[in-house]
């Protein structure tokens, strides 16, 4: 299932390499659709990354949930699955084939971590700075510079978010 409130993304799936390459899909098409088209590429990899590391490591089973949350300049993207285990950041050798995924997120991100989810689970999450949208741009009060300080012009504008709506998909499940 996928919901969508305005800020906020939730796909549940079994890690399986086939599942992985649909929820890429559905992460670009919903930056998109936010307009931050610049972390496609930052927010495919990094969710990739933690899919594989639940695709091959996670016990249980590989039921994962992955979320997106804009809040104001900064999308988090995380992933819980059912393993208590926590991740742990390895040195891999330049030339390695695998074992790089949590250094490659911690590469492409702005922070990165993991914690446990309740008796039993993690969420691994990253972070990346997120560009004003060009809707946001819209929505808010234009500011004017007054010495060393910015104040917004006082302009009737109304920046609450509409109510949440809810998208389902037969692709992920």
């Amino acid at each position: 299932m996928i919901s969508n409130p305005s800020r906020h993304c939730t796909v549940e799936l079994q890690a399986l390499p086939s599942r992985i390459g649909q929820v890429r899909r559905i992460v670009s098409a919903q930056l998109r659709y936010w307009h931050l088209d610049p972390l496609i590429d930052r927010a495919a990899l990094g969710v990739t990354e933690l899919l594989t590391n639940v695709h091959l490591h996670a016990l249980p089973d590989k039921t994962c949930t992955v979320e997106m949350e804009l809040l104001l300049d900064r999308l988090t993207v995380s992933v819980h699955d059912h393993d208590p285990r926590l991740p742990a950041l390895e040195k891999a050798d330049a030339f390695a084939t695998c074992g790089r995924g949590l250094a490659m997120v911690a590469a492409v991100s702005e922070s990165w971590g993991a914690r446990p989810n309740g008796e039993s689970g993690k969420v691994v999450w990253f972070t990346l700075p997120a560009p004003l949208s060009a809707p946001d741009r819209l929505a808010r009060p234009p500011r004017r510079l007054s010495g060393d300080r910015l104040f917004p012009e006082v302009v009737g504008v109304d920046e609450r978010r509409p109510a949440h709506a809810s998208v389902r998909s037969a692709a992920v499940g």
